[in-house]
């Protein structure tokens, strides 16, 4: 793990400490670490509204065969097996 470092006006870092003290976290590390990953949860859901929302723009919906839900699963399964092979390399 890297470490990081930087300034704080007093009022940031007294709010900080009364969080860690309030049992909430056990350290700066944990309470830095919970606001970075809420922010990535926040970024991540806006991105999914943006999607859900092209698609209500995209136009009417049709009802899907077999087929249609058939043909999805291959290229789901074939872009996640794409998605693993290049985390790996």
């Amino acid at each position: 793990m890297t470490s990081l470092n930087f300034s704080l006006p007093g009022p940031m870092r007294d709010w900080i400490d009364a969080q860690i003290k309030s049992g909430r976290y056990g350290n700066v590390s944990e309470y830095i670490r919970d606001l970075i990953r809420r922010d990535q949860e926040r970024v991540a859901d806006e991105r999914l509204e943006q999607l859900l929302l092209a698609g209500l723009d995209s136009g009417p919906s049709k009802a899907m065969s077999k087929q249609d839900w058939a043909k999805l699963r291959r290229e789901v399964v074939a872009r996640a097996k794409q998605l693993k092979s290049r985390s790996t390399t």
